[in-house]
This record gives structure tokens, C-alpha cells and sequence, in this order.
């Protein structure tokens, strides 16, 4: 996919209403192959993330604990 038709796709996907894109490129497919994939609902709307209201219960330690 050249640098217009990644335009023009992301110009008709905005023009139909689509509202968020995740665009990924991958060695696993063939030259010149899309795959298109949607994903139903807002995960995020009303969780404590999108309404900032995050608290140490929903944070996640990524530290290793090396004791």
C-alpha cells in the first residue's frame, strides 16, 4: 500500500462516520493483501480511565519484586 491509497482509505473511513482507526502493518501478510477487522463498543467509555477516576485498585504494578 503506497502512501495515497493509505490516504484515501483513511478519508473514506472518516467520511462514513468511522471515528477511530487502529492502523497496523504486518510482514505476515502478502504484498498489496488488507484485512480490515471492527471491533464492537467503547471499552473505555464510563471506566475509570475515561472519567479519571482511576484508583490504586485499578492501577496495575508492573515492578518485579526482587527481595
Amino acid at each position: 500500500m503506497d502512501v495515497n491509497e493509505l490516504v484515501d482509505m483513511i478519508d473514506g473511513k472518516m467520511s462514513s462516520g468511522v471515528s477511530r482507526l487502529s492502523i497496523g502493518f504486518s510482514e505476515d501478510l502478502n504484498t498489496g493483501v488488507k484485512k480490515e477487522s471492527y471491533h464492537h463498543g467503547r471499552c473505555d467509555v464510563g471506566s475509570p480511565w475515561a472519567k479519571g477516576t482511576v484508583s490504586n485498585c485499578d492501577v496495575i504494578d508492573t515492578q518485579d519484586d526482587q527481595s
